[in-house]
């Protein structure tokens, strides 16, 4: 037994979702859960892959938070050994 909160507008479609598959709401969380983790590590990994490629890759340098210490330190020694 588990008790989840969901926010209004997802009870709301998945109770529609149980009278549209004349199912119970507790069947279809069940085949939800079911089907989400028979997707195989596989497929998720990929999706994480492709998602990581994404994160804090603003702008034209993606590597930049990686270089943040050398590039201060350049940027400082420029400025002051003049």
């Amino acid at each position: 037994m588990s008790s989840w909160r969901l926010s209004a507008d997802l009870k709301t479609d998945l109770e529609r979702e149980a009278r549209r598959r004349k199912m119970s709401l507790s069947a279809v969380l069940d085949l939800a859960a079911r089907e989400c983790l028979s997707t195989g590590d596989g497929e998720q990994l990929c999706l994480q892959t492709a998602a990581a490629k994404c994160f804090g890759a603003s702008g034209a340098d993606a590597h930049r938070s990686e270089n943040v210490r050398s590039l201060l330190r350049r940027r400082l020694r420029r400025r002051y050994d003049r």
